[in-house]
């Protein structure tokens, strides 16, 4: 038996070797991209994690009070500013029971937490509500410029607040 073949009928071989090709250059389209993303990764610039908040004279409690709460690097840097009379901390601004932001209640003296009702008093520790401990602090020191520098690299839980970072004397 002799099969007769025009020049514009298409053959089984030459139609999977046109699929063949396209499916391909089909793979190898997708692949190229992927592999010149892969050689400029995205990266992702984060703040550092050591900033300046200025010398320990610009930090003063008013009047009779016990402490004063400093909301200035809450926004930027999750952080509040404690200073009592013969102490500075630095309180992270996130909440331990699921992580929410509370906020400063300046009249009342409390940290309330807006989404399941946990309150820290002034000096961060919880006295009502879920959360399950105290807010925790970052490291505070002196730098060589006199200055009070915060890393947040480095975090004190409750247990830890007597070690020395955990607050700074002043």
């Amino acid at each position: 038996m002799h099969t007769h073949v025009h020049k514009n009928e298409i053959t089984r071989r030459s139609f999977l070797r046109v699929i063949g090709w396209g499916s391909f250059l089909a793979a190898l389209g997708l692949f190229i991209p992927a592999a010149v993303k892969f050689l400029f990764p995205r990266v992702l610039f984060e703040k550092p994690s050591a900033f300046n908040i200025g010398l320990p004279d610009e930090f003063k409690i008013d009047g009779s009070s016990s402490h004063k709460v400093y909301e200035n690097w809450k926004e930027e840097h999750s952080v509040w500013i404690v200073k009592e009379r013969t102490r500075i901390f630095a309180i992270q601004a996130k909440c331990t029971h699921l992580g929410c932001t509370p906020n400063w209640f300046t009249e009342e003296g409390v940290f309330k937490c807006p989404c399941h009702g946990s309150q820290f008093r002034g000096n961060g520790v919880n006295f009502a509500g879920p959360a399950p401990r105290p807010l925790d602090r970052f490291n505070i020191s002196i730098g060589d410029d006199g200055r009070i520098i915060v890393d947040k690299s480095r975090v004190y839980t409750f247990k830890e607040f007597e070690k020395p970072g955990a607050y700074m004397e002043v």
